[in-house]
């Protein structure tokens, strides 16, 4: 079998073992368990609230237990070892399953929630999560949480440090899942930092107090001959043998704004000189126009004259045609 088979068949019998331990041992507490396999066998280790009640009288349930898993697991020689859990409120599994059994009996969901994660942080949590999700209070699902204090809920701290479990509470509408997470008061997370004020950094860090040894005596020590010269150094004179004068920056100044303000005078000279050219072409323009407008009423008058003309030819033809007519 490949190693990735493996570790999917090591996986799931693991669940199933925990499955079958939550069933069998509901009544008694079941926390959680811890599987380990040997040379002489598989070593497992019971966490339960009760240990009395797993073991049994004369050991007599813990042997049936034993017998059950050689059969329905094949594991070889199974070591059973029960421990008491010290602080039930502390052990998400132990508390999901509390408050799973109190929503069974008919507890409000909000009172059971609050009361339960109260308990918890008065147990010292650092933090606590309560997550009801299900047909809580109505045909519909929803899901409602309950938060005190501080929890990771990813990284490396949220595997390593957070305890978390889940239980299963059967109700006439349907089920309700709940998920409890819990950070045990004596967890460290990766944040946390601490300030001492009579320990020596000596003593601690011996290696950093030995690096930082020279830098201080670099800032206090005095600067070197180079860098003094350097300072000192007066600035260039200007050489008189060369005859070149030395430049005021004033004056250098004052002949920049003469420059600029010249260039600024030409701009404007030029504006002007443009803005004075399309005047007198638009005048030109005008003056054409009109020259325009003139002929062309010279030339109706002289149209209309010739009309008037032909006019009166024709009425004087018309007339003397008239006369001649008379006078036959």
């Amino acid at each position: 079998m490949a190693d990735e088979h493996q570790f999917i068949e090591n996986g799931l019998q693991r669940s199933q073992i925990d499955e079958f331990f939550a069933e069998e041992l509901g009544r008694a507490g079941y926390g959680g368990m811890e599987v380990a396999k040997t040379p002489m066998g598989t070593q497992i280790v019971l966490k339960a609230e009760k240990p009395g009640m797993v073991i049994g009288k004369g050991g007599e349930n813990i042997r049936k237990v034993t017998a059950a898993l050689e059969e329905k697991f094949n594991l070889d020689d199974p070591q059973i070892d029960v421990q008491e859990v010290d602080e039930p409120d502390l052990n998400a599994r132990i508390v999901a399953d509390r408050l799973a059994n109190a929503l069974e009996r008919g507890w409000y969901f909000r009172k059971a929630g609050h009361t339960t994660i109260d308990r918890i942080m008065d147990a010292g949590a650092l933090g606590a999560e309560i997550v009801l999700s299900g047909k809580v209070t109505g045909a519909r699902s929803r899901v409602e949480k309950f938060n005190r204090g501080y929890i990771k809920h990813n990284g490396e701290p949220a595997e390593e440090i957070v305890d978390e479990g889940q239980g299963v509470a059967v109700m006439k509408l349907g089920t309700i899942g709940v998920t409890v997470k819990i950070i045990p008061p004596d967890a460290e997370l990766p944040d946390d930092f601490q300030v001492h004020d009579d320990l020596d950094p000596e003593e601690l860090v011996p290696d950093a107090v030995e690096a930082n040894e020279g830098v201080d005596e670099l800032l206090e020590a005095p600067p070197e001959e180079g860098e003094d010269e350097a300072e000192d150094e007066p600035e260039p004179e200007p050489d008189a043998e060369s005859g070149e004068p030395e430049l005021d920056e004033e004056v250098v100044e004052e002949v920049i704004e003469e420059e600029v303000d010249a260039e600024s005078d030409a701009d404007e000279e030029a504006d002007e000189a443009d803005a004075e050219g399309d005047d007198e072409e638009s005048a030109d323009d005008e003056a054409e126009e009109s020259e325009l407008d003139e002929e062309i009423e010279a030339e109706a008058e002289e149209l209309v004259a010739e009309m008037e003309g032909e006019a009166g030819t024709a009425s004087e033809d018309a007339s003397d045609d008239e006369d001649e007519g008379g006078d036959d």
